[in-house]
């Protein structure tokens, strides 16, 4: 099949998701000008520079009380920090607890039943449990094409690493068991790994 989006697919859900899959998921945690903390998960995220490291999400949706976007931005905007917390297969059922629309006065890291810690380069906390966490500094925003489309990226600017994820020096994704967001209602956990040696020019 072949379809144009402005002029819609035909099928039961939006295949668009679905065929960017797997994706990475920033748990991001933020604070607000008024000290009131957010937490929420975000699919359209990822790695995309090594030196210095850089990262990027976007958020796609708007809340009647922040100005045509989410609590998370909103937070970013005002304070231009922002923190990304590593989903692992045991924290699933809490990430999925922080995903809800909720009222700005909601505390997710309170509603999921996560513990925080203090971050140590920026002014925010992180998801203790989190088996790694990147602490980041707002380079910029940019607005998409799209009512409340936009894409922040950030500088990392501190690492944590849990200690028992470290196997002879190297994050052991086998152990860590990262949750990746799929299409539809539907998410995938890495298991198992394979390597691959570049070709040599």
């Amino acid at each position: 099949m072949f379809y144009r989006p402005e002029d819609g697919h035909g099928l039961p859900r939006n295949p668009f998701t679905a065929i960017v899959a797997p994706r990475p998921i920033g748990w991001i945690s933020t604070k607000g000008a008024d000290g009131a903390e957010n937490l929420a998960p975000y699919s359209f995220f990822n790695a995309v520079a090594y030196t210095p490291p850089q990262v990027m999400f976007a958020s796609t949706g708007e809340k009647p009380d922040r100005d045509g976007t989410k609590d998370t931005m909103g937070n970013i905007r005002d304070t231009g920090v922002f923190c990304v917390n590593l989903v692992s297969e045991p924290l699933v059922d809490a990430m999925n607890a922080s995903s809800g629309p909720w009222g700005r006065e909601t505390d997710e890291f309170s509603h999921a039943g996560l513990a925080r810690a203090a971050c140590d380069t920026i002014d925010c906390s992180r998801v203790a449990e989190a088996a790694a966490a990147l602490e980041c500094k707002l380079l910029s925003v940019v607005k998409l094409e799209g009512a409340a489309n936009y894409v922040a990226f950030g500088q990392v600017t501190g690492v944590h690493i849990r200690d028992d994820c470290l196997t002879e020096g190297l994050f052991d994704l086998t152990k860590v068991r990262p949750v990746a967001r799929c299409g539809y209602l539907d998410y995938a956990t890495v298991t198992e790994l394979f390597s691959l040696e570049r070709p040599k020019g």
